[in-house]
């Protein structure tokens, strides 16, 4: 089969921030990107997974790459995979920024990670002494070992009040002004959209993200909570086989796992779930990830409740499926309807069977995804929802809702997309029944394919 999606190719200046834990690279970077993108935490290790965000500065794009805090020690957790994402994130860039604290001074790991520095490439590497809040810190950074870290006069900044920033920046640019030149406008897409993988913890929607994107770039653990911050990754799918068509680039997010409240102990998690729900508020489609292996829980249920009332377009997708036992047709028949009882309010979205550890039927997730989107986007002209309320009422007229009249319905328009809203109007004094606007739910749905997006239908009543 012949790959039709592919990781979208990074045409901007890249700068990367490294360094060890607690210098205050988290705070560098939403200071820098103009957002509170990153997790700020005085934990040491709180950022695992590079995250990624754009700066803007005097007209030009920048892309920059937050990576995890080193400790050249086993005393934070996933070490040794922070270290290969801060080397991943090296490669890449065109600019480092080498961040140290100038309050702390030079630490023997800043010597460590000068090493892996000098392995690499010739590139631009600035040395950042953050936390100068003050021309007293400034004083500090004379002293000899700043030097001895062969990388030049420390540059002193504070992220905290974005004293230099600006400084900085304009040297970035100067930097990359020659790159600049030779940048290529990017290439045409026929849409572009965003789609979140949300779940409970260890469901495994990082195995899926990386598979989606066809690359390793987050951390995969057995390990709960190991994804803390969202992080995005484009992508470009071809989804005709003409190549003369422009791809769709589908912008993934990966998420930290939700559970409730009640289990919810530290801020950082907190604070996790927080930016992953906000994932889900922006996002235009949801890859609804659940666990194969273990029984539908009460926080898969709620999780699906809340999504339904966020509106989105939802594909569920029931991950581990190369762990199940029994993968007859018939045994997933049965798990899709078992499915279908325990999330009757997402009765819209389609359901996969995937996995994420081995790839399983994982591009046929794509065309889904399109399928998804277009329908999201569908505009019913006025005369065809005239004949279609005319056929659905005469098929199965009105029932009545609170009260003795019977109700007439006047007419219907559609009054918005993404998702569709649709305006009912009803004969004044009467009222119709829940099931009956879940029946022209399910009849507008059959006939005019709107494919795993919620249908919102408003009644208006009017006198004529």
């Amino acid at each position: 089969m012949t790959k039709t999606y592919t990781q979208s190719k990074n045409i901007l200046p890249t700068v990367a921030l490294v360094g060890r834990v607690n210098v205050g690279k988290s705070t560098l970077f939403n200071r820098l990107i103009e957002e509170q993108k990153a997790i700020i935490s005085d934990i040491p290790g709180t950022t695992r997974t590079n995250n990624e965000g754009l700066i803007t500065w005097r007209g030009e794009l920048f892309r920059l790459i937050d990576t995890g805090g080193l400790t050249f020690t086993d005393d934070v957790p996933f070490e040794e995979e922070i270290l290969e994402q801060s080397k991943a994130a090296m490669k890449q860039a065109h600019v480092i920024l080498f961040v140290t604290d100038a309050q702390t001074g030079v630490l023997p790991q800043e010597y460590e990670l000068a090493k892996h520095l000098r392995r690499i490439e010739k590139k631009p590497v600035i040395l950042i002494a953050n936390k100068a809040d003050s021309k007293k810190h400034e004083r500090n950074l004379t002293e000899q070992s700043w030097y001895k870290l062969g990388l030049g006069e420390p540059f002193a900044l504070s992220a905290a009040n974005g004293r230099n920033t600006g400084d900085l920046l304009d040297i970035i640019t100067d930097l990359t002004k020659e790159m600049r030149a030779h940048i290529q406008p990017p290439a045409e897409v026929k849409d572009s959209f965003a789609v979140a993988l949300i779940g409970k913890p260890n469901v495994g929607k990082s195995s899926l993200f990386n598979k989606l994107i066809g690359e390793e770039k987050v951390i995969v653990s057995n390990i709960e909570h190991t994804t803390r911050e969202p992080h995005d990754t484009d992508v470009l799918y071809q989804a005709e086989a003409s190549e003369e068509t422009p791809p769709y680039k589908i912008t993934f997010i990966d998420t930290a796992g939700i559970r409730r409240k009640a289990r919810v102990g530290s801020r950082l998690e907190r604070e996790s779930i927080h930016k992953s729900i906000d994932s889900v508020t922006k996002s235009d489609i949801i890859l609804f990830v659940v666990d194969g292996t273990t029984p539908i829980s009460t926080q898969d249920m709620q999780l699906g409740g809340l999504l339904e009332r966020h509106a989105k377009s939802v594909l569920v997708l029931l991950n581990k499926w190369d762990l199940a036992e029994e993968k007859e047709d018939s045994k997933r028949n049965e798990i899709i309807a078992m499915m279908r009882q325990y999330f009757p309010h997402l009765s819209f979205a389609p359901i996969l069977l995937v996995s994420g550890k081995t790839g399983y039927s994982v591009h046929k997730i794509f065309p889904e995804l399109i399928h998804a989107w277009q329908a999201r986007h569908i505009k019913i002209p006025v005369k065809a929802l005239e004949a279609f309320l005319k056929a659905a009422t005469a098929t199965h007229a009105p029932s009545r809702g609170k009260g003795t009249r019977h109700p007439k319905l006047m007419g219907i328009r559609q009054i918005g997309i993404a998702p569709p809203v649709f305006e009912v109007f009803v004969k004044y004094r009467t009222s119709v029944h829940r099931s009956y606007l879940n029946y022209l739910e399910n009849r507008l749905r059959e006939q005019f394919d709107f494919y795993g997006v919620p249908i919102i239908i408003k009644l208006t009543k009017m006198k004529r």
